[in-house]
């Protein structure tokens, strides 16, 4: 089976106008995701909802920044080392640096972020204005002369 990094894109960009970007982006999208951590579910809350929750046990609200941009949601986490002081018999709470990107759909807009029991959890809705909404065209009765 071919997978997206197997394609030759340069020539599919010869023979595309305008994709460029959108290709950039999927490429960048799979080299900054490869790892699995934090673990996250992304869940449809309903028609125009969404939740994304990250696992991220050890981090405070201080260690945690979020920055929606250009379609663009990003989280990083930098939580403080542990004291060099501590001794412990087993350190399996990570507290890692960790970056998650998630392309966000035109119209989907961050409404808020809250954080509970170590899971991060940041809302989304997917605005469309008026003017890009489907339209119901009256038909004009009149006969055609």
């Amino acid at each position: 089976m071919q997978t997206f990094r197997d394609l030759d894109l340069p020539t599919f960009y010869r023979n595309s106008i305008g994709v460029d970007k959108l290709f950039n982006s999927l490429q960048n999208h799979v080299k900054n995701n490869s790892g699995n951590y934090p673990p996250y579910d992304v869940i449809v809350t309903g028609d125009d909802t969404y939740v994304i929750k990250l696992a991220i046990a050890g981090f405070t609200e201080d260690d945690v920044n979020i920055t929606a941009h250009n379609g663009q949601l990003v989280i990083t986490g930098d939580a403080l080392s542990a004291d060099e002081d501590t001794n412990y018999l087993h350190n399996g709470i990570s507290n890692r640096k960790f970056k998650r990107e998630f392309t966000l759909a035109e119209y989907v807009i961050v409404t808020g972020a809250t954080m509970k029991d170590g899971i991060l959890q940041v809302e989304l809705e997917h605005i469309v204005p008026d003017e890009m909404k489907p339209k119901q065209i009256e038909i004009n009765k009149t006969p055609i002369e």
